[in-house]
């Protein structure tokens, strides 16, 4: 299958009111058994997450699908080699049934929302349940970095982004007129 674009909230221009309108819908949960098409969704985000080099997640959403479905890195593979399917986790229909911890603070990234980082709290463990791409139950536990991503794209299915918190927003000096321009600072 041949990757799909990621949405992005804006672009050089200014606001990508398109693309928004799909990041900010609320995904869909899938029904099981899975259909050839729902079949067929789950291997275009594997496709489209395996190929890139710049990612640690991805949602379903940033690739206009509107499912609860997420991919993320279970292994940090450092550049050694390309990403393969055994150094992900694919999560369909994922809950987070525990969340451990004090909240730790730190800068992340998003595909969506290109060129910035903003500071966020994330619960340094958590347990989740969901499907794997067969449809089987299954129970996870992530802890610190794994979490964090986890998290980030959990939010993701519920059309909230990094922008949506409220801590500190770091960009690079040549985006100045951009971020003034969607940010309003």
């Amino acid at each position: 299958m041949t990757p799909r674009r990621v949405l992005t909230l804006w672009n050089n221009e200014g606001i990508d009111s398109t693309d928004t309108a799909l990041l900010r819908k609320k995904s869909e949960e899938l029904a099981l058994p899975f259909d050839q098409e729902t079949r067929g969704e789950i291997q275009s985000l594997i496709d489209s997450f395996i190929c890139r080099d710049d990612a640690s997640g991805l949602a379903a959403p940033q690739i206009g699908i509107n499912k609860r479905m997420i991919i993320f890195r279970n292994k940090d593979i450092d550049g050694e080699r390309p990403l393969t399917r055994d150094d992900c986790d694919v999560l369909i229909n994922p809950r987070i049934t525990q969340a451990r911890g004090e909240k730790v603070t730190a800068a992340e990234g998003c595909l969506s929302c290109p060129d910035i980082q903003i500071e966020v709290g994330r619960f340094p463990e958590i347990k989740v349940r969901a499907l794997n791409e067969k449809g089987e139950k299954i129970s996870k536990r992530y802890l610190d970095y794994t979490a964090r991503v986890c998290q980030h794209e959990i939010d993701h299915l519920d059309g909230i982004l990094i922008v949506d918190y409220e801590g500190n927003l770091y960009y690079p000096k040549d985006k100045q007129a951009l971020i003034d321009k969607i940010f309003k600072v």
